[in-house]
């Protein structure tokens, strides 16, 4: 931005999810990172007294950093959208469809988009059929996920009876419906996307963890638990491929803004969906903010880009802002080329 801007925004963390805690963290570093661009920065709580907090700080936009429901699944959104006050991110309906497990499969499939097998269990006495069932059906080792949750909580993997129904109930523990998929073995990859006229892939980046690890909540947010490998090792036809299913992905979906759209690409392979997250976390071991480094935007740009785009959709008569410098490869139009 060539010049402070006077719109006061606010960055909202926090909540009662069960990752408030990680929300705060990128709240701070968001925060940090605005108020170069807008000096009126504040950082307000989710707590009963939001609406009081936005209207006595008289907010113009808001940053959402929210994990988990109610500030990721399109609840707040709908809020916002209810007083007025524009905000980044995806809008009340895709929110909602990213946060649910289940109904953004169901979207993944009508898209064409490739996924693991899976089965929905909801929350009841855990019978033996139903438990051999789903090794039948998913085959002999498989993966156990809250319907909606993030950051890997409830996450469990399974090769026997005895260890699903563990998984199970651990995983009921966030939610009503667990999502239980067959397990697919390769490397962990994620492609960030961001909107500017138009919606850009970034660079892939490979999730490494030490050996026996996976990328749970401990190795997502604690400093030197994970390696991020950007570009992504892997071949470059599944280079191309996951950043062509990121797109198609966030579009199925409706998001807006950002998003980070997980994989796992199995040796040689054709790489498998996961999940799309609307709001992907911005502290300073964070994914997105790796991405958009890689692709030569720093993080006070980046945080500053988000911001303006929300403020564009205001009813006002303005001019939007100048888009961030993009280079021509090919039929391709990226911020980054490899």
């Amino acid at each position: 931005m060539d010049q402070p801007s006077d719109a006061i925004v606010a960055v909202v963390c926090g909540g009662v999810s069960a990752e408030a805690e990680v929300s705060r963290r990128s709240a701070r570093a968001v925060a940090d990172a605005l108020r170069n661009n807008f000096p009126e920065t504040v950082i307000i709580e989710l707590d009963a007294d939001i609406f009081d907090q936005l209207a006595l700080n008289r907010v113009d936009v808001v940053f959402p950093v929210l994990h988990g429901p109610p500030g990721e699944d399109g609840t707040f959104q709908g809020f916002l959208e209810t007083i007025g006050i524009p905000y980044v991110g995806s809008g009340v309906a895709a929110s909602a469809r990213a946060m649910d497990k289940v109904v953004a499969k169901h979207l993944f499939r009508d898209a064409g988009l490739p996924v693991a097998r899976d089965a929905v269990v909801r929350r009841g006495p855990v019978r033996l059929d139903v438990v051999d069932g789903l090794f039948e059906r998913l085959g002999p080792r498989v993966v156990v996920k809250p319907a909606r949750q993030g950051s890997s909580l409830g996450v469990g993997f399974a090769s026997d009876p005895a260890a699903l129904e563990r998984a199970l109930e651990a995983a009921f523990a966030f939610d009503d419906r667990v999502l239980v998929e067959e397990r697919i073995f390769g490397k962990e990859v994620t492609v960030g996307l961001i909107d500017r006229f138009g919606l850009v892939a970034m660079p892939a980046i490979e999730i490494r963890t030490p050996a026996g690890a996976w990328y749970d909540f401990d190795h997502k947010y604690t400093k030197g638990q994970s390696q991020h490998i950007v570009p992504a090792e892997i071949s470059e036809t599944q280079y191309r491929r996951v950043r062509e299913i990121a797109r198609k992905a966030h579009l199925a979906l409706g998001c807006r803004d950002l998003s980070r759209v997980d994989f796992v690409v199995p040796p040689g392979g054709d790489p498998v969906l996961l999940e799309v997250n609307s709001l992907p976390g911005m502290t300073p071991t964070s994914l997105y903010p790796d991405a958009a480094r890689a692709s030569g935007i720093d993080f006070e740009t980046l945080i500053a880009h988000l911001v303006q785009r929300a403020l564009d959709r205001r009813p006002v008569n303005r001019e939007p802002s100048p888009p961030l410098p993009l280079r021509s490869t090919g039929n391709l139009t990226m911020l980054y080329s490899r």
